[in-house]
This record gives C-alpha cells, sequence and structure tokens, in this order.
C-alpha cells in the first residue's frame, strides 16, 4: 500500500496463515504523494485523494511494482526480492507538468508481452501516458500522449486504466464528464459521466509497440463509472462498478473492442444516493464479488451465476466509522473506504478506510458475508492503493 504521503512510501505487509498482518517495513518511493489534499475537488482534507483505482500494482511475473506518486506526477519502479522485500528501481516522471497544489497521476496498468507501462491522469488533455519497461524494472518515457476527452466534454475525468487479459485492448472508465465546479456558496456541481450521453467507457486498442490505437467510446452500463475488473481466466467479461448507478453491471467485450453491456444490478440505497460503489475485488472461483461503497463506509457483496449478477450480502459487513469529519456526496458521514484486495485463496479480504486510519481484514464466508480479524493503523486520509502476492 501506498501513502501517498508528501514524502511518498510502499507499506510492506506479511501475510499470516489466519489472514492476520504485521508490517514488515517501508520503503520510500522517490517522489511525491498529494498527502491528505485531494486533486480532482480541491478539498484540503478527504480520502480517496486520487478519485480513482490501481496506483499500486504488480507485474504478472511477480518480480516488479509499480505505483504512481500523485503529488509530482511521477511513477516509481520497485523490484521485489526473494524474501518479498522491495528494492527502489528509480522514479520517472510522466512528463505531465504540476500545475496548482498536486499532480493527478492515479492509475497504472502493465503490459508484460509489450514492455509498456501506461499511466493514467484525472487532469488532461494528456491523460495517458507511456513508458517502455526494461527487462530490469526500469522505466524510461516515451512521447505518446493520449487523451480521453470526446466532442465538447474536454476536461473529462477518469478512474482507472485496465488492461484487457490477453492485452489488446486497454479500458478507462470515466467518472465526471467535467472538473467539479464549486460555487462561491458553497455548492459543488458534478457532472457525471455516461448519463445520459452513453460514453463512459473508453476502449483503446493496443498495438504491437505497446502504443494505442484510435478510442471507442461506449456505454458503461450506468451512471459514474469508477472500477473495471476482468472475471479470472476470461479476456471477455468483465464487470464494472457504478458509483452514481449504485451497482455492477456484467459486460463483455469483443474482438473488435466493441462492449455489450447487461442490466445494471443495484444495492439497497435507502441511506441515500449515490453509495459510490466503486472498488471491486473478485473471488478466484468468480463466484462472488465484494463492492466497495465509499459513501456508505462498507461493502457489499454479489453472487455470480450461470453468467449473471445477484445481490449476496447488502451490507456484507458493519460500516466502519470514520472519525466524523468527512461527508460523501449523499451527505453521509462516512470512513471514506478506497481500494481493497481479496487474498489468492478467496480466504482474506482486506480494505482500506482513509478517514478511520486503518486497513482492516475480513474473513470472507461461504454466504458472501465478512467478518473482521485483523485491523492496522495507517496513515490519515491519505493512502492508496493495494497490490498483494
Amino acid at each position: 500500500m501506498q501513502t501517498n504521503e508528501q514524502a511518498n512510501a510502499i507499506v510492506h505487509y506479511r501475510r499470516m496463515h489466519d489472514g492476520s498482518l504485521e508490517e514488515a517495513g517501508r520503503i520510500a518511493t522517490g517522489g511525491k504523494g498529494s498527502g491528505v489534499f485531494k486533486p480532482v475537488s480541491g478539498q484540503s482534507s478527504a480520502p480517496n485523494a486520487f478519485e480513482g483505482a490501481g496506483s499500486v500494482i504488480l507485474s504478472s511475473d511477480g518480480r516488479h511494482l509499480f505505483t504512481t506518486n500523485g503529488g509530482d506526477n511521477s511513477v516509481s519502479s520497485f523490484a521485489i526480492e526473494a524474501d518479498g522485500n522491495l528494492r527502489l528501481i528509480g522514479v520517472e516522471h510522466t512528463g505531465n507538468e504540476v500545475t496548482g497544489q498536486s499532480g493527478t497521476v492515479k492509475s497504472l496498468a502493465y503490459s508484460r508481452s509489450h514492455q509498456t507501462l501506461y499511466a493514467l491522469h484525472a487532469f488532461g488533455p494528456d491523460h495517458v501516458r507511456v513508458f517502455s519497461v526494461s527487462e530490469d524494472g526500469a522505466l524510461s518515457l516515451r512521447a505518446e500522449r493520449y487523451s480521453v476527452n470526446v466532442g465538447t466534454r474536454t476536461d473529462r475525468i477518469p478512474t482507472q486504466a485496465v488492461l484487457s487479459p490477453d492485452g489488446k485492448f486497454l479500458l478507462i472508465d470515466i467518472l465526471f464528464d467535467a472538473r467539479p465546479a464549486t460555487s462561491p456558496d458553497g455548492v459543488t456541481t458534478l457532472v457525471v459521466s455516461n448519463a445520459p450521453d452513453p460514453d463512459g467507457l473508453v476502449v483503446f486498442p493496443v498495438e504491437a509497440s505497446g502504443g494505442l490505437g484510435k478510442p471507442l467510446f461506449q456505454d458503461a452500463g450506468g451512471a459514474g463509472p469508477f472500477y473495471i475488473a476482468f472475471l479470472n481466466g476470461s479476456s471477455e467479461t468483465f464487470l464494472n462498478g457504478t458509483a452514481v448507478g449504485d451497482g455492477l453491471v456484467m459486460s463483455r467485450i469483443d474482438s473488435a473492442g466493441q462492449v455489450s453491456v447487461d442490466e445494471l444490478v443495484p444495492i439497497a440505497t435507502g441511506a441515500g444516493k449515490p453509495s459510490e460503489l466503486c472498488w471491486l475485488a473478485i473471488s478466484p472461483d468468480n463466484r462472488f464479488v465484494f463492492a466497495t461503497n465509499f459513501g456508505y463506509g462498507n461493502i457489499s457483496s454479489y453472487r455470480i451465476d450461470d453468467g449473471k449478477l445477484a445481490i449476496a450480502q447488502d451490507p456484507a459487513c458493519e460500516s466502519v466509522p470514520g472519525d466524523g469529519t468527512f461527508r460523501a456526496v449523499n451527505g453521509l458521514v462516512s470512513s471514506g473506504p478506497s481500494d481493497n484486495w481479496l487474498s489468492p485463496d478467496g480466504k482474506h479480504l482486506y480494505q482500506i478506510y482513509g478517514n478511520a486510519s486503518v486497513l482492516v481484514g475480513y474473513a470472507v464466508h461461504d454466504d458472501g458475508s465478512l467478518t473482521e480479524h485483523t485491523k492496522m493503523t495507517i496513515p490519515y486520509n491519505s493512502p492508496q492503493g493495494l497490490a498483494g502476492f
């Protein structure tokens, strides 16, 4: 997990057989985080600073770890040693200038077959920058620049970049069609993507060089698409979590990059809308999906039966209270949960609750419910990204 503090660092945890954690150490990234400041909204202190996902990722061969440094628009690469410890290889800037208090690089996607790393920024127009990755994990910035803007919507804010498992397409979710604007009387206007224009999912074909072809702007299936997760073992079927649609969408991508979507399956929203359902974790057997509700401070679970989504447990765990200083878009006081990670055996789910300053570990039960079994203190509001092996 990255602390995302101004002197950014990766926290390395050791995971015990019972799912409990111990902190093994912290290693500086060599870059700057945004701290508690939230660049997208301009809030001086709020959880989920990046308004995104995938800021800490692993290479598929388990040899390297990559992390964003949102404060100065840089990316760090680490070697993973035989004992699991990290060794910093280097830090390289994305090429996008930092304007204001912080940069906005927020999400990474790595193609081992192309030896290419894609870095996504909240603010454009150069939303995607590209690095070549050497065999030893060193980064070198390439000249390519790509935008997710379309038509008159020239200030769009994406959340996450994901490669299809076959490496043929880079998929990007768009949360807002314009930057949030706050009036003098404190009212914030949000222009949510994919509502009503069905173009909140951007699909770039990946070329042989690792460069990107002409983007396809497509229907994400719900308002405010935030998080994409492919089913294990599939390069065609994926789920999309919609922050304002308050639910999940089962989607499929064909060989031409065209996406078809099933009907959105929402969670219960009696507590207030939107739930800001965002981060997803899929069980290894593709039976369960765990969806983090940023606005509610909890997690809901879905079942997948015969290729169809249904609610399993809503919520799947008790809400974790924050310190009372943060309210979500729905007006509720929230602990602002963000990134999560599910162990490869499917038995333990880990969830960041930034405003509560805790990383919580849960035992996963056969009915999709969760029971807390471990809790680690983490920095206040700033932490982002979880990856494990």
